[in-house]
């Protein structure tokens, strides 16, 4: 018999939210399966997806509340750091990047996790400061905490990351109610911070990756290899797809990490631009239901970081679908909850966690009193 605590957890699950996620899960297993022949990442999938379940289910018994202690906050951003740091010490290097931590059987990256730290530490800046916002010393303070985090990223090299990282300190920033003049200053410095990494700090291939994005048919057989044969994967599909485990970009191995970073065109082969809409239809079922959520949150701490764990996920499907379809560079980012790994799986489904365990205490309030305190109106 089911205890009454369990019980109310599963009363406070969004069961619509948890469906069409468990629904793009079970896209990303589809998809591997259709090459199970040359691997094991479905089999590790389903394992990873198990435990990130029940992580999920775990998190939404807790009272998050204690989030809001200061000090809380201040040691999970030091634990980051520390843990960021030591990477440069015993990580392991993966592709060129030395953002691993290797235990044999199991690979744990900290960049994953620490993002759920990031909307933690703006998320509590913001809430404490929220009638002051307007003036700009808040984005500078908020823009040093996260910079701190995006440099020790940036460094591994792990590019990917760090891109989110910034996006994701960029939408808090926006959705907590800066002015039009300070968006177009934090424009500014973005553009000279891109023209100081360009010219002093980006290497050779990210160069390559960039100028590839410019003129993606330069070099076709060198850094803009994977681009192109991913184009050529999502536009073979056409309109209904070639079929499941007829996708001949991902099984014949033009199309590479196909689990990974280009999962979706893998998918977007085999499903065809049909396939892609019910994918983005669910897509746009998780964040409704997570803004949803976040609009009855019960302090503006709650309300910022569902809004900042939603701009986390959307960030990560529209990086990843755009340089997918060569919009954007390939910087090696994963599709939420579809792609391969363990670390960023495990992160998502604690982050959803940790939301449902805020929806606990939430407040039946109307949706424009909401909106109104989130922009600061």
């Amino acid at each position: 018999m089911i205890s009454s605590s369990f019980k109310h957890v599963f009363k406070n699950i969004d069961w619509i939210l948890f469906g069409s996620v468990f629904l793009v899960c079970m896209a990303g297993l589809v998809t591997m399966n259709s090459f199970v022949g040359t691997s094991n990442f479905f089999n590790r999938q389903i394992v990873w997806l198990v435990i990130s379940i029940c992580a999920f289910f775990v998190a939404s018994g807790i009272d998050w509340r204690f989030l809001k202690n200061t000090k809380i906050v201040v040691t999970l951003f030091v634990l980051s750091i520390g843990l960021l740091s030591l990477l440069f010490i015993l990580g392991s290097v993966f592709k060129g990047a030395q953002s691993w931590f290797n235990f044999g059987a199991l690979s744990f990256q900290p960049a994953d996790p620490i993002k759920l730290v990031v909307i933690l530490i703006l998320a509590k800046y913001f809430s404490r400061r929220h009638i002051e916002i307007g003036n700009i010393r808040h984005i500078l303070v908020s823009g040093f905490y996260v910079f701190v985090i995006f440099l020790l990223i940036f460094l591994q090299p792990d590019f990917g990351s760090a891109i989110i990282i910034f996006f994701l300190w960029l939408g808090m920033v926006l959705v907590s109610g800066i002015s039009k003049k300070h968006l177009l200053a934090v424009f500014l410095i973005g553009v000279v911070s891109f023209g100081f990494l360009w010219g002093f700090v980006f290497k050779p291939y990210q160069k390559d990756r960039i100028v590839n994005f410019i003129h993606p048919l330069t070099d076709i057989r060198g850094s803009g290899y994977n681009a192109y044969q991913s184009t050529i994967a999502v536009g073979s599909g056409q309109v209904f797809g070639k079929g499941i485990g007829y996708g001949t970009q991902s099984k014949l191995q033009f199309l590479p990490e196909y689990q990974t970073d280009f999962i979706f065109a893998a998918f977007a082969e085999e499903w065809g631009f049909v396939g892609v809409c019910l994918l983005f239809i669910l897509y746009g079922i998780i964040f409704w239901r997570m803004l949803r959520i976040s609009s009855h949150g019960g302090t503006n701490f709650e309300i910022l970081f569902g809004l900042g764990l939603t701009i986390l996920f959307f960030t990560h499907l529209a990086v990843h679908v755009g340089m997918n379809i060569s919009l954007l560079p390939v910087t090696g980012n994963t599709i939420p909850f579809m792609s391969y790994g363990g670390s960023h799986l495990l992160t998502e489904f604690f982050g959803l966690g940790i939301l449902m365990g805020m929806k606990r205490y939430s407040r039946p309030v109307h949706k424009d009193i909401a909106f109104n305190e989130i922009v600061g109106v």
